[in-house]
């Protein structure tokens, strides 16, 4: 007996039994969307440069010599300058070497030697620059911190020092000026501390618990006298 078909549909439209159906493929281009997440979960994250557990070692401060690097380099092309300007455009026949190669020279060899007589050496770091700080001051420091700055037309560099004293909260502050070349006081002062600091206790308490990072990255004893 002939098998039946169904009138209109060949056979190759007769859907087949034993073999699963393609999956369709996820379309890249469709959104993905993430489950919102809840306030408890959200949590806040440093960047790489402030990351503590990340800390491999103290912080130097590159030294102030540096600037005679830029300061060779602008001699050397200034010198150039005004050579080309003396053998190939002092005459004016030169289509491409003009007055502006003379002036140019100038300029830069001027910059050179302001970068060369600026490039002072920081033979003193931010460790002696608070150790003098502490000297100076005459009381038993606690915090401190340092900055480097840099004075007069000859950019001396300079060690800018805050200082607080070891009590909790500190009773005094000062402010005391090192010379990065030689060491020397520039210029210093001390006063009360003026600072409300009563809504900190606790956190000090804490802090004095574990131990001051001022005083180690100071070099000083917490509490010692300079």
């Amino acid at each position: 007996m002939p098998a039946a078909t169904v009138q209109g549909v060949s056979d190759d439209d007769q859907p087949t039994t034993g073999a699963p159906a393609p999956e369709a493929e996820p379309d890249p281009a469709a959104e993905v969307v993430e489950p919102a997440l809840a306030d408890t979960e959200v949590r806040d994250a440093l960047p790489d440069d402030l990351d503590i557990s990340e800390f491999v070692g103290p912080y130097v401060f590159p030294n102030n010599n540096r600037r005679r690097v830029p300061g060779y380099l602008y001699l050397f092309i200034g010198v150039a300058c005004l050579l080309a300007w003396v053998l190939l455009g002092r005459d004016g026949d030169a289509v491409l070497v003009n007055g502006g190669f003379l002036a140019a020279g100038i300029g830069l060899v001027l910059i050179g030697g302001f970068h060369l007589v600026a490039g002072w050496n920081l033979d003193v770091d931010e460790r002696d620059a608070l150790v003098a700080a502490t000297e100076r001051v005459g009381f038993p420091v606690g915090h401190a911190s340092a900055q480097l700055g840099w004075r007069g037309l000859r950019s001396r560099p300079t060690w800018r020092i805050l200082l607080y004293s070891a009590e909790n909260p500190p009773t005094r502050r000062g402010l005391v000026l090192v010379d990065g070349v030689d060491g020397e006081i520039v210029s210093w002062f001390t006063e009360d501390n003026p600072e409300d600091w009563s809504d900190l206790d606790g956190e000090l308490a804490r802090a004095g618990a574990t131990g001051g990072t001022s005083e180690a990255a100071a070099g000083v004893e917490p509490g010692a006298d300079g």
